[in-house]
């Protein structure tokens, strides 16, 4: 199965990722080598992880067409089981070579995808492929078909800093978008924060958005910006939400992480979604910083913080209902009128809620009452409903705001 590209930003990745264009690659893009790849080369094909997200802990050879790759996280922390993996295979002649990938722990999660330019991914065949072991366990073997060029191979499609790069430059000159850096992550890549308002609308009813804090998170990635086009879109709808809305967008909070091919963490061996509260990360102190300022402005106030993520299904983690916040019953409206445009898809809701947990939903709601959603969606959800998940998502989202008594101005 093709997965075609979300957007054009894969079309400037694929010339930073293999070599399509004179341009040099971005420099949030690059990362030091890994490790040395000389023992993973034999005279049919060599493999390597020399480019932004490539990850594996180990290679070896067994003949010229059998390598065994080993994963692992990290760092020896409490990890999450996203075993990320992103590797480049070089032929030397036309051939099949056979794959085994092993993992230190928590075992195979993703199933393998390919790609000869970056833009266009596919899915393996599932003859192409075999999955053995318990959960935990798993380990997967591909049978690789080479010709004449290299082939990626990953976990996700690979969506590194450039590609957020493109996808700001393609907004950045639209009349109501306003790009600014938020800050630096640990590694000094730039955190950059799009915000989107109508010009001179003096909006002070702000919705926060924020992305991939997990680096293999790519397909909440991928509704994300499915999300914030929409918002972006020429539709009456969208006009209105501007004039009285200002959204804040920060797609991508961890690209140390990102560029790096880990599992979970950024650089500082910390689940940036486990350190809303105490904010001893960088990444993370900018996004608390982002919303005091937001809070303490007496020109603006917080109404919805959306946290994208991935994970094995399609599912809001929400504030629940009997929890008061403002706007009132904002979640249950949206996902209500989500459900209504989505009627051959099951929308699904987990409200739960534990005091001072130190993510970003409960945080929002902690702290400023606000309604904290994470919007997660599957590892292996089908890209085109990904696509309409998001535009349908923002849809309802924007009617739903717009029922929302306005906030009175504050008094002088």
């Amino acid at each position: 199965m093709r997965m075609r590209a979300m957007n054009s930003a894969f079309a400037l990745f694929s010339a930073v990722l293999f070599g399509a264009s004179a341009s040099p690659a971005s420099a949030s893009d690059h990362a030091a080598s890994p490790g040395d790849d000389d023992d993973c080369s034999t005279s049919y094909a060599s493999i390597d992880q020399d480019f932004p997200t490539g990850a594996f802990d180990a290679c070896e050879t067994s003949g010229n067409r059998r390598f065994t790759l080993t994963m692992a996280p990290e760092d020896d922390g409490d990890i999450n089981c996203s075993a990320w993996y992103a590797f480049r295979v070089t032929p030397q002649r036309r051939t099949r070579i056979t794959i085994d990938l092993e993992y230190e722990t928590c075992g195979h999660r993703y199933w393998p995808k390919t790609s000869t330019d970056g833009v266009n991914w596919t899915v393996m065949p599932r003859n192409r492929v075999e999955i053995d072991g318990e959960r935990g366990e798993r380990t997967a073997r591909i049978v690789l078909r080479v010709r004449d060029e290299p082939v990626f191979v990953a976990a996700q499609e690979i969506l590194p800093p450039s590609v957020y790069d493109a996808w700001l430059d393609g907004h950045e000159d639209r009349p109501f978008v306003t790009r600014s850096l938020l800050g630096h992550s640990a590694e000094n890549r730039d955190i950059e924060m799009m915000r989107i308002a109508q010009p001179g609308g003096a909006q002070r009813e702000t919705i926060v958005l924020a992305g991939r804090q997990h680096p293999p998170e790519v397909t909440g990635a991928f509704a994300m910006f499915a999300f914030v086009d929409t918002i972006m879109g020429d539709s009456d709808l969208a006009a209105a939400y501007r004039a009285r809305f200002e959204t804040l967008v920060v797609p991508l909070i961890n690209p140390d992480g990102v560029v790096h091919g880990h599992w979970r963490h950024n650089t500082g061996g910390v689940d940036l979604n486990r350190d809303w509260g105490p904010f001893t990360q960088p990444e993370t102190a900018l996004m608390g910083g982002l919303l005091d300022a937001v809070e303490t402005d007496p020109a603006r106030d917080l109404r919805v913080l959306i946290d994208f993520h991935s994970t094995n299904r399609d599912v809001f983690y929400t504030i629940p209902d009997d929890l008061p916040t403002d706007p009132a019953l904002f979640t249950r409206d949206w996902l209500a009128r989500y459900q209504e445009r989505m009627p051959d898809y099951e929308v699904n809701r987990d409200a739960r809620h534990a005091v001072g947990r130190p993510i970003s939903k409960a945080y929002a709601f902690d702290r400023y009452g606000a309604p904290g959603i994470t919007f997660e969606i599957g590892d292996e959800t089908d890209r085109a409903l990904i696509q309409r998940i998001g535009r349908e998502a923002a849809t309802a989202m924007m009617a739903t705001m717009l029922e929302t008594p306005v906030i009175a101005e504050a008094a002088e």
